[in-house]
């Protein structure tokens, strides 16, 4: 089997960024990659946003961005101006065209569905993914969402509800999160950080249903897209010559690998 001098462990956002962002620094002229990402193809399947602290390769990937925000409790609402860091959001869609595309210009990047196909002994491996099944008792950020549409004008598309904990926490911390992309469209998501033992707080759907119709006041409406989906929060143990990595702190991996070569 053929040997690699990188292996990065699953091809989402965070295991594409620090790929893309390595090979625009050339590290992979003499140097080789397997990605491993078992997917059969990529398509809008997230959202991701993020405070913009400092310049990024990916502002032809933002769909939207805003310089205000709400957070809501019961009975009083937080106004907040973020202009120096403003507040964007990524297109997943837009992300896998761009950065597939880079990665495949060069032929020393590779492809895999899965680990067992490539020899792994003498490689250094980037791990970008959490095992769900087996860590259901740790801390955990979990959400589902909508993208909704309606026939009238009803979003302030200007400023975006961060936390809205004006909701059942149920011994959790839980609130909602909007989006809005225009007058007539957004993101609405309910997010727990919790557990992932208990199952009657994941029904996502009825817990969006309530809270577009009760609290955004939200009658007629279509839902244009779903997702959902689960982020540790807690710190994997090292294992040696395997790197854990997130979207998060890649900047911090790949500045040190840049610092090292």
């Amino acid at each position: 089997m053929k040997e690699f001098d990188y292996i990065i462990m699953g091809g989402g956002c965070a295991g594409l960024s620090l790929a893309y962002e390595l090979n625009l620094h050339k590290k992979f002229e003499n140097k080789t990659l397997a990605i491993i990402e078992p997917r059969e193809e990529y398509k809008r399947d997230r959202t991701w946003s993020f405070w913009k602290i400092f310049s990024h390769n990916f502002e032809d990937c933002i769909k939207k961005k805003w310089d205000n925000f709400t957070i809501n409790i019961p009975k009083n609402t937080k106004y907040i101006k973020c202009k120096n860091t403003p507040y964007q959001t990524i297109d997943s869609g837009l992300f896998y065209d761009k950065i597939i595309y880079s990665l495949k210009q060069n032929h020393n990047i590779f492809f895999f569905k899965n680990i067992n196909e490539i020899e792994k002994n003498n490689s250094f491996i980037f791990n970008s993914v959490a095992d769900v099944n087996h860590n259901k008792d740790d801390l955990w950020q979990h959400f589902g969402g909508v993208e909704i549409e309606t026939n009238k004008e009803i979003f302030d598309e200007e400023i975006f509800n961060l936390m809205d904990f004006d909701c059942d926490q149920k011994e959790n911390v839980h609130f909602f999160y909007t989006l809005p992309f225009s007058k007539k469209k957004a993101l609405v998501e309910t997010t727990w950080i919790s557990d992932l033992k208990n199952i009657s707080i994941q029904d996502y759907d009825n817990q969006l249903n309530h809270y577009i119709k009760d609290n955004l006041k939200i009658k007629d409406y279509k839902i244009n897209y779903k997702e959902v989906g689960a982020i540790p929060l807690f710190k994997p143990n090292n294992v040696k010559k395997i790197s854990p990595i997130s979207f998060g702190p890649f900047f911090k991996t790949f500045r040190n690998i840049l610092s090292k070569n």
